[in-house]
């Protein structure tokens, strides 16, 4: 099989990367391996499969495994002797749950950070952050009233069963006009996880989560990812939380962070002044009109108010204006995540499901991006 793969195929660089990284990983593959029943997959092995995934835009766990049947490249990537049967598409089901229990997408996606820094890839000091809409497998139609749901869960929303003699349409019409519908009031049935939402004026309302990035600013690569649920706050949570996971997981402290406008806000903005002792610089867009109005000295928020006032002082830096022009490498990293990780609309119902396959998607992102510089 060696001697089929050519020797400048960008597939033996990743290989490379990919098994000198699962080589650190045998305790915990050792863990998640199960002991009882028939002989299981090689976690190792799924989460090689889920990276061609990836890589190669395949669109859905079944094609995935019908390309492992019959591509002899991928066999050779996942280490496979070409005579033996592949596994069953429903094998990633089945070992999904035992791969978040054991943290092995998180531990894998931080390994290709580690990797990144140790061969100083990435900056130390300088990080920007962003999110974004992933949008849910749920259909607009699935998302009716609270009791609505409740109803249909108890009794399998037996009124619309109709007579089984008669034709029953696969995606009926329903029409929404003069209806409200929010998040308080209504849930998704298939994806009850999803909510109603949009990040920008004059776009329609979607079923979505959030996806959340921190990047660095010399080479764009992604340093710590989210997943939350899509609303006006989730943004700059995330951002702290991710902040939290680049201190623990690799000793890192940023002194500057850039941002857009979603994260203007004043409590935020403070957090980020005083974060782990103080030495963290927002490079934060803020919205354009007055702040805090006529009325500033009666006001409580007159600490939010000042942080956002010094916020505006800094954009006239050249580190801010810096900043905020490497700070676009967020949305590259998107477009691939997206576009070619195939994570624009997810095909996963449960968020954390969701998270796995955004971990992996930014990993094979951070693994091109490093053949690519290594061999540069």
């Amino acid at each position: 099989m060696e001697d089929r793969i050519r020797q400048d195929h960008p597939l033996r660089a990743i290989k490379k990367l990919v098994d000198e990284a699962l080589s650190h990983m045998g305790q915990l593959f050792n863990k998640a391996y199960s002991d009882t029943g028939r002989p299981s997959v090689p976690p190792e092995r799924l989460l090689k499969a889920m990276l061609l995934q990836a890589l190669y835009s395949i669109r859905s766990e079944r094609q995935l495994v019908e390309r492992i049947d019959t591509d002899l490249l991928f066999r050779w990537f996942l280490d496979m002797d070409p005579a033996c049967d592949t596994f069953d598409a429903t094998a990633f089901t089945h070992n999904r749950p035992r791969l978040d229990a054991q943290g092995i997408t998180a531990t894998f996606f931080a390994g290709t950070v580690r990797r990144a820094l140790a061969e100083n890839l990435a900056s130390q000091d300088h990080f920007s952050v962003d999110g974004t809409l992933i949008e849910s497998y749920a259909s607009i139609k699935s998302f009716v009233t609270k009791e609505q749901a409740a109803k249909k869960k108890d009794s399998n929303d037996s009124a619309d069963k109709g007579d089984s003699n008669s034709f029953k349409s696969s995606n009926p019409e329903v029409d929404f006009h003069g209806q409200k519908r929010t998040n308080e009031t209504h849930i998704s049935t298939t994806d009850p996880e999803a909510l109603l939402y949009k990040k920008s004026k004059g776009k329609e309302a979607k079923l979505c989560h959030m996806g959340h990035v921190i990047t660095d600013n010399r080479r764009g690569l992604v340093l710590a990812v989210k997943v939350s649920e899509a609303s006006g706050t989730a943004e700059p949570d995330a951002a702290l939380a991710m902040l939290d996971d680049i201190k623990k997981l690799h000793q890192v402290k940023p002194r500057t962070l850039g941002a857009d406008k979603g994260y203007d806000s004043g409590p935020f903005l403070l957090k980020l002044e005083s974060w782990k002792g103080g030495g963290l610089v927002p490079h934060v867009a803020v919205k354009d009109g007055p702040i805090g109005g006529a009325h500033i000295k009666r006001r409580k928020d007159k600490k939010e108010i000042a942080a956002r006032l010094r916020m505006r002082d800094r954009m006239k830096t050249i580190g801010y204006k810096l900043s905020q022009k490497t700070r676009k490498r967020s949305e590259e990293a998107f477009g691939w995540i997206k576009c070619i990780g195939q994570m624009a609309r997810t095909k996963l119902v449960g968020r954390w499901k969701i998270l796995q396959q955004f971990q992996m998607g930014a990993a094979a992102y951070n693994i091109i991006r490093m053949t690519q510089l290594l061999a540069a």
